[in-house]
């Protein structure tokens, strides 16, 4: 299964680079809340990625969500009517909703990883 994951004993400095990459290369603009990865602060700061547990797929009532064959969720645009179900459902808030648009989420593409100048995320296969 390909995931996105933070490097173990690596230390995020939260500089966003990577939510920005996320942002801009899907939306063409540097907004958090359209980035498929978040910084969180609980004991420390570190990313959060979609761990591909497949919840938003059983929400969607549309089937517009799907695991693809390296075992990522994908959401085809086409079938999703935008109702928000998916994100409603992620118990991590990491489904990108925007209005009148079809939802979005991460697909371990990698691009956060590239950004990140600590070398924090690696695209692994489980």
């Amino acid at each position: 299964m390909k995931k996105l994951k933070v490097k173990k004993g690596s230390t995020c400095m939260a500089c966003l680079a990577c939510v920005r990459a996320c942002s801009e290369s899907f939306y063409k603009e540097f907004d958090p809340d359209k980035s498929c990865i978040q910084i969180v602060e609980k004991k420390s700061v570190r990313p959060m990625a979609c761990p591909q547990c497949g919840k938003c797929a059983e929400a969607c009532p549309e089937g517009a969500i799907t695991q693809n064959p390296k075992g990522v969720y994908m959401i085809n645009k086409k079938k999703c009517t935008g109702c928000g179900k998916c994100a409603e459902a992620c118990p991590f808030g990491l489904i990108v909703k925007t209005e009148g648009n079809p939802a979005s989420k991460c697909i371990a593409c990698g691009i956060c990883a590239k950004a990140c100048p600590m070398d924090v995320l690696e695209v692994v296969d489980e």
